[in-house]
């Protein structure tokens, strides 16, 4: 059973572990690709999770070449992803609300680190209706190295005024893992599309089925 101390402070990363939206963002990849005719594969695109989009697109070109059309790819994938987003196909993960208000009755502030640009992260939590729960926001266009480098985790942590040390971060990705751990910030990994790679099991981060888990820890 998942034993956690109370924090200062919480600290959350946003697709795939608040709001299911990484199989959405996989379809639209693999859409975009075969409407463009371009080569795409699944395992790939999995590689892509976590990550910020100018990583993603140098891993694009990296993978399949420099001649890759990744500005005319990835227009037509944010075309999808954004008609996802208007038609209400992005949704909470379970326990996602029920968390963050316990939170907030324990006025625990919680902050977003999130690889994706403030824009539309701030779109998609506006849509969800989860928005007014965080203190701050620290996105992957606000920060020069995104994850696995700590910088997204060390600017949310300054954001909410609480040291790295005394903040949960939770995490569905291996990079975001990575990124807390070289923060020096406690975290609790709640796998979405991928299991924990070896490194991340070697850190000794805890791994649960659900934000449930998380939940129950921090009401004990």
């Amino acid at each position: 059973m998942l034993k956690l101390v109370c924090p200062r402070a919480v600290i959350f990363d946003m697709d795939g572990l608040l709001l299911d939206s990484e199989r959405i963002a996989l379809e639209c990849f693999e859409t975009s690709a075969r409407e463009l005719g371009l080569p795409w594969d699944r395992e790939f695109a999995l590689s892509l999770v976590g990550i910020t989009a100018r990583e993603s697109d140098h891993m694009m070109h990296k993978a399949f070449g420099e001649e890759f059309p990744v500005e005319q790819h990835r227009q037509r994938c944010s075309e999808l992803y954004d008609e996802a987003i208007r038609t209400g196909a992005i949704v909470l993960k379970p326990f996602a609300r029920e968390l963050l208000d316990y939170l907030n009755r324990a006025q625990i502030p919680c902050a977003v680190a999130t690889s994706t640009q403030r824009v539309r992260a701030e779109v998609k939590l506006h849509r969800t209706q989860i928005l007014p729960c965080f203190k701050a926001l620290a996105c992957g266009d606000e920060v020069t190295r995104g994850k696995p480098a700590p910088d997204i985790f060390e600017l949310a942590a300054r954001r909410v005024g609480v040291e790295p040390r005394d903040c949960l971060a939770l995490e569905d990705s291996n990079p975001g893992i990575r990124a807390a751990v070289s923060a020096s910030m406690p975290a609790v990994m709640v796998p979405d599309l991928l299991t924990p790679d070896a490194d991340v099991r070697r850190y000794g981060v805890p791994v649960v089925d659900s934000l449930k888990d998380v939940l129950i820890a921090l009401m004990q």
